[in-house]
């Protein structure tokens, strides 16, 4: 597996490249040689093209130092996309994983590769030139998880990855007790937050499949026009549990201006522009409109989505501290951390 590593290792990637190779042969019943090269993203797991003869592959390999004991389980991952595959829900297309610690470090999945777009920071540069196209970007957004939530979760493989019972009533001392295994400085707010949940948890809703991490930069899009979404991505965070989680969770990073962690907002260097972005009530009422589900509760929602993310970023920033993270996005998530309490803190006044 060329990429400029020994011949038998690719200490980058952690992987073995004989035992990889003849894996992949394996797996496809063929015999080619397959270079490896690192994609770009990711704040989590590790990413890797894998061009095999004509095929244009990925593979998504869990980080060698865990962050937590339940975090980047890649196989229960690739089972999730898996049972996924065959319905409306836009996904990638899965071979095969492997846990394997004589071929990689950690264990891996396999998937197709796409060819579209990834929004992070700045639109692509024709997305920039067509602004009137960009409203379709939150509007596929907003379908797309509607396709997500109306999946049949319980005659799925799913169903048996979940624990789906009192899931509200379980989240908030299970993401304190998350907390408290590498809590590395003071944050007060955390606790502060988890009080204003706890007295105003709402009544439980209807469950459904949860992204669990849907947001902007989770999505693939389309490279050419309309803007559409191509295939959801990162589902290690997924179960059964409440959708508006979901919902609060896309609205968290959506670009408006005035929000310092929001993907692409107005008002900033390769920025969506201001008249076809839409407001964050918009894409409510969209989501509403298609699955008819009561919002009322959504403030709290929206404090909870805040509130976790900062507890799972903070996860990733504790092992930066502790310098047993070399992924760069893990530096910055300090920040995002702080940016998000303060989000969470506004919505529960």
């Amino acid at each position: 597996m060329s990429s400029g590593a020994n011949a038998h290792t690719d200490t980058a990637a952690g992987i073995n490249v004989s035992a990889a190779s003849a894996w992949l042969d394996a797996l496809f019943g063929d015999n080619q040689t397959p270079t490896l090269t690192p994609i770009r993203g990711g704040g989590s797991c590790e990413i890797y093209q894998l061009l095999r003869g004509e095929q244009r592959l990925v593979i998504r390999k869990a980080p060698k130092v865990l962050v937590s004991d339940s975090a980047h389980d890649v196989l229960r991952e690739f089972q999730i996309i898996a049972a996924l595959q065959s319905s409306a829900v836009r996904v990638p297309q899965v071979f095969g994983a492997c846990d394997d610690r004589e071929i990689a470090d950690a264990p891996f999945y396999v998937m197709a590769f796409i060819d579209g777009t990834v929004v992070r920071r700045r639109l692509p540069q024709n997305y920039q030139l067509a602004p009137a196209q960009q409203s379709s970007i939150g509007t596929d957004l907003i379908d797309s998880l509607v396709e997500l939530h109306a999946f049949d979760w319980r005659n799925s493989e799913i169903a048996s990855l979940s624990k789906p019972e009192n899931y509200l009533a379980r989240q908030v001392d299970r993401w304190l007790q998350q907390y408290g295994s590498y809590a590395c400085r003071e944050l007060p707010v955390i606790d502060s937050v988890s009080q204003w949940l706890a007295r105003n948890r709402p009544a439980d809703h209807e469950l459904t499949v949860m992204h669990g991490d849907y947001k902007l930069d989770n999505v693939m899009l389309s490279k050419d026009f309309p803007i559409r979404v191509l295939s959801l991505m990162d589902f290690e965070m997924t179960t059964v549990g409440d959708p508006l989680i979901d919902l609060a969770w896309a609205l968290t990073f959506w670009p408006e201006e005035g929000n310092l962690i929001a993907i692409a907002a107005p008002g900033t260097e390769g920025g969506m522009d201001a008249q076809y972005c839409q407001r964050p009530q918009t894409l409510v009422q969209r989501y509403v409109d298609l699955t008819g589900r009561n919002v009322d509760d959504l403030q709290w929602y929206q404090v909870f989505a805040a509130w976790k993310l900062a507890i799972i970023l903070e996860a990733s920033y504790a092992t930066f501290l502790a310098g047993k993270s070399n992924n760069p996005n893990h530096e910055i998530f300090g920040f995002v951390v702080d940016q998000l309490l303060l989000r969470a803190e506004r919505f529960a006044r």
